[in-house]
């Protein structure tokens, strides 16, 4: 791994959207997403997918020149087409729609079809904190992982983000229905490292820390079992009922994963409680969870989100870190 100027990094990202036709505000907020991801540490959905994404858009499966808009509206709630554009540029949209009905009715929800990848989930959830509201949004995907009880892939791994706005910090919830997303065996696999608690089975049927044994297998574990298996499904059914869009299992008809529904949840709890109390109540939450006795005595007990941003200032003061091969890549693309 080497390290390299976020700056640099989000230019090269932008270079490469640029030579390809894509350029302007939308692809400049595209550059922008994937070097935070890679800034933020979330490696599996930065410089790791970008090559992938850059695939989509030359092969037109992904259409940079569509705008997604709004089909249906219930008051707080509306419903909206991707049009099967850019997924990172849909979700922006869309979670900024929410906050705009949770600035009219205290709490906004946007159903997206039609879609596609949207990168890190958690990135949408923050543009809410940021603007002082809790952002909630997942989406659905195509057959990943066998629901509990089965060996035959029936669930997506449905990520869900939330975050909660904090002066010193949002929290920050970014998770995969299943222990290890795909993006982190992929980045895993690549660097040769096992993973710290099973994952999933191998084509044996057997429990392993094998990031490559999971990917051949295709047998993700749910997180909690049982009831990750019933929240990936619950997730999923949400998704196509509130968005009007496609559940994971006619998305898994398909050859590759796209036309995803989504959801976006804004909420105004600065309206509620005011920001004082908004602050105090957040700040006591954390403040006790810090109490709590480490296992390890040289490393604290973190709430959601706070390890990213510690790997967002450390990527700031001395660069982003990056896979060496991937960088390179990275430089040659469309030179």
């Amino acid at each position: 791994m080497i390290r390299v100027p976020f700056q640099t990094l989000y230019d090269e990202f932008y270079r490469v959207l640029v030579a390809i036709g894509f350029a302007g505000e939308r692809a400049k907020l595209c550059a922008k997403l994937f070097a935070e991801n890679q800034r933020d540490g979330v490696y599996s959905h930065g410089l790791n997918r970008f090559p992938g994404f850059v695939s989509g858009l030359q092969s037109k499966q992904i259409d940079f020149r569509a705008k997604p808009e709004k089909v249906e509206s219930f008051g707080a709630l509306e419903r909206w087409n991707g049009k099967m554009g850019v997924g990172l540029v849909n979700a922006y949209i869309c979670m900024q729609r929410a906050i705009e009905l949770a600035e009219a009715h205290s709490i906004g929800c946007v159903g997206l079809s039609n879609t596609n990848h949207w990168m890190r989930g958690g990135a949408y959830a923050l543009q809410a904190a940021d603007a002082g509201y809790i952002g909630i949004c997942w989406t659905n995907t195509t057959k990943l992982m066998p629901p509990w009880g089965s060996a035959e892939k029936k669930i997506g791994n449905n990520p869900l983000a939330i975050a909660i706005p904090r002066d010193e910090g949002h929290i920050l919830l970014d998770m995969a229905m299943s222990q290890y997303s795909n993006g982190k065996l992929e980045v895993l696999r690549l660097q040769e490292k096992q993973l710290p608690l099973p994952g999933g089975y191998d084509t044996k049927g057997n429990l392993t820390v094998e990031p490559a044994e999971i990917l051949d297998s295709q047998r993700a574990l749910p997180i909690g079992y049982w009831k990750g298996s019933g929240l990936a499904l619950v997730l999923d059914t949400m998704a196509a009922v509130i968005s009007g869009g496609q559940a994971t299992h006619q998305i898994g008809k398909q050859k590759s994963e796209y036309a995803v529904s989504q959801v976006y949840i804004a909420i105004n709890a600065t309206g509620m409680m005011g920001q004082t109390v908004l602050n105090e109540t957040v700040e006591a939450i954390i403040n006790d969870f810090h109490t709590a006795a480490p296992l390890d005595e040289n490393e604290k007990v973190r709430y959601p989100g706070e390890g990213m941003l510690r790997t967002r200032q450390e990527s700031l003061e001395k660069g982003v870190l990056v896979d060496e091969t991937q960088w390179q890549a990275l430089l040659e693309m469309n030179r």
